[in-house]
């Protein structure tokens, strides 16, 4: 979904809100606006794209330059079409000069010389107006290619399961998405066609200088491409190593300062930002030690092959000039052959730059290559079915989990939530009531055992059917760079403005909503800043309850609550929760009471399950709990 237009570009600007959350105003001034709504005009319609996104198992063929590109090889054999015509055009320079001095010049004919600058001038146009097309074609086709990897890298990011990302930072995620993908784009846009047409024009150059010379041509040839080749191998061995360290250097770059600027609050008030400084000039040094390693094989390769460059040059002047002298070469063949000498080895210098580059995109292309073999390890089932509107019958079977191998977090779980019961999970940190919350959410699969709602096995439901019918509010809301209306109606995109305000009424929000000068429609700043922690957990809330969902789990959904607020959302969830199951993780025993039934998870298991008068009576770990409880609030 969509979440309005930027500040400033829609019919409710933020300037009000932003200056009252102490924030500059990111409007556009008034004597601007004429010309950015000019602009905007002018924009071309952007369609919504056909985009397939499954939970399905992906197998397709490893991610590399051969399979992303030959779907379009149409495309590319018009691109290497208009790349042949241009260097065809770009070589006919040096003949016409031959032509002109041995035809021209040396027999003094004056209309030859004048239709041979003719000509000449004629191909300069011809291979502008070529390269003028050969750009525009392939720069068009690249940026085609870059917007679909982009969104097949962000898909594949999507389909993802959360222990991806709670073992991948989020700071090498960007770098997939920008710096390696980027690299990729240079290759496209200029690497490859460049590649394409300095190759293309080596080869054009080797035949011409054969039919100009086939002995001085062959004597040349096999002198400078061995060396070429040895120093060329060299330099592919050492730059790759060093340009992977790149890639993961710069990975642990953005890593740092994508942490740094989230956790910038913290930061402050531990007054670590110079230990900030200190840590990121480090990880800075790194990278650029790893990028000195590349240049270091670069100053080799880039001045070796000029050398080599002049060197053959030198000894074609020397056995061609004795050629000239003996009678068997002319001078003008002798002149084409070294121009045609010197545009030999330009192509041949600037391949090596591109192999520069090339084996930064390949590095690239390597990261992007493990990045999409990743599989998501909560994956839907191939003969998975839509789940059918359900009651809430939730039954836990033998269920066994860890989220890293050899320490489990729950052990040989059995629990039954019956259709339309609140049950409250309590329990200390750590001893696995999340976990079941994530579980039943399908966040996460089982080692063991199965969960099942009205008797269906949740692994055999499409993930989607199944999500649709549940209501998660997590401790830790986020909320997204947008309107409240775009942050409550996430969960019902199609939500009528009535409905967000029932929701808002729900959660007690309304009056504060009605106050703001811009209502529903005042932006929330990233992750809402420019809101309190409990002003965002009722936001959450809201868009929960606007979504209707069958099973409510709250996860620890209470915690970030004053008393005054916790009181209106308890009075709110006893007309959501009519009718429906709900799952309610807490800490508060305000909450837990409310429950129909209350489960005390302890290290892994349920050590304790019924209602609160009868746990209370039981004696057990929860009537300590809640005799702690009572004891503080009395005081």
């Amino acid at each position: 979904m969509s979440f309005g237009p930027p500040i400033g570009f829609g019919k409710a600007t933020s300037m009000t809100s932003s200056r009252d959350a102490g924030l500059p105003y990111a409007g556009v001034p008034g004597h601007l606006q004429k010309e950015v709504n000019n602009v905007l005009n002018s924009e071309p319609d952007h369609p919504e794209p056909v985009v397939q996104f499954s939970y399905h198992s992906d197998n397709k063929e490893l991610f590399t330059l051969r399979s992303f590109l030959s779907p379009h090889k149409w495309k590319l054999s018009g691109a290497l079409l208009l790349v042949i015509i241009e260097s065809v055009l770009l070589q006919a320079g040096p003949l016409l000069t031959k032509f002109g001095i041995d035809e021209g010049v040396v027999t003094g004919d004056r209309n030859v010389l004048i239709i041979v600058a003719i000509t000449y001038l004629g191909s300069i146009m011809l291979h502008a107006l070529s390269a003028r097309y050969r750009i525009q074609y392939t720069g068009a086709l690249g940026e085609s290619l870059m917007k679909k990897l982009r969104i097949r890298v962000f898909s594949h990011l999507q389909r993802q399961s959360l222990d991806f990302f709670t073992n991948e930072k989020a700071g090498v995620l960007m770098t997939r998405m920008t710096s390696d993908i980027e690299a990729l784009s240079q290759l496209f846009q200029e690497g490859l066609v460049n590649f394409a047409v300095q190759a293309l024009t080596v080869v054009v150059i080797t035949i011409v200088l054969i039919i100009i010379n086939p002995s001085l041509a062959l004597i040349t040839l096999l002198i400078v491409i061995p060396i070429t080749l040895v120093l060329s191998e060299w330099f592919r061995r050492r730059s790759e190593n060093a340009y992977r360290r790149v890639r993961n250097r710069i990975g642990d770059v953005l890593a740092d300062l994508q942490e740094s600027l989230a956790g910038i609050r913290i930061i402050t008030a531990h007054n670590r930002r110079r230990h900030n400084v200190i840590r990121h000039t480090n990880i800075v040094g790194e990278h650029k030690d790893a990028n000195l390693d590349a240049v270091r094989a670069a100053c080799i390769y880039t001045p070796g092959t000029e050398a080599i460059a002049i060197i053959g040059r030198a000894f074609v002047l020397l056995i061609g000039g004795r050629m000239v002298l003996n009678g068997t070469l002319k001078i003008g063949e002798l002149t084409a052959f070294l121009l045609y000498l010197g545009a030999f080895f330009a192509p041949i210098q600037t391949l090596t730059q591109l192999y520069n580059g090339y084996q930064q995109g390949q590095a690239a292309t390597a990261k992007l290559r493990e990045l999409l073999a990743r599989q998501p390890t909560v994956l839907e089932q191939s003969d998975a079915k839509d789940l059918p509107p359900i009651k809430g019958d939730i039954h836990l079977n033998n269920i066994s989990f860890s989220y890293i191998s050899g320490t489990q977090v729950l052990n040989e779980v059995e629990l039954d939530i019956r259709a339309g019961e609140t049950l409250a999970i309590v329990g200390p940190t750590g001893g696995g009531k999340s976990t079941i919350a994530k579980l039943v959410c399908r966040f996460y699969d089982p080692d063991q055992g199965n969960i099942s709602i009205d008797g269906i096995d949740i692994r055999k439901a499409t993930i989607t059917s199944l999500r649709s019918q549940l209501g998660v509010v997590p401790q830790e809301p986020f909320l997204f760079a947008g309107t409240i209306r775009d942050n409550v109606a996430f969960s019902k995109p199609d939500a009528s403005e009535d409905e967000i305000w029932n929701a808002l009424e729900s959660t007690g929000l309304a009056p504060l909503v009605a106050s703001m000068d811009e209502g529903i429609n005042t932006i929330i700043h990233e992750r809402g800043s420019s809101l309190s922690a409990g002003e965002r957990q009722l936001v959450a809330l809201a868009r929960a309850f606007l979504s209707q969902p069958r099973v409510l789990v709250l996860d620890e959904a209470t915690s970030n609550l004053d008393l005054q607020s916790e009181n209106t959302i308890e009075k709110a969830l006893d007309s959501l929760l009519n009718g429906r199951t709900a799952i309610i993780v807490a800490h508060r025993l305000a909450t837990v009471m409310r429950a129909d039934r209350i489960a005390v998870v302890d290290e892994g298991t349920i050590i304790e399950l019924g209602s609160h008068n009868e746990l209370i009576k039981a004696k057990g770990k929860y009537a300590g709990m809640y005799a702690a409880w009572k004891t503080a609030v009395d005081r």
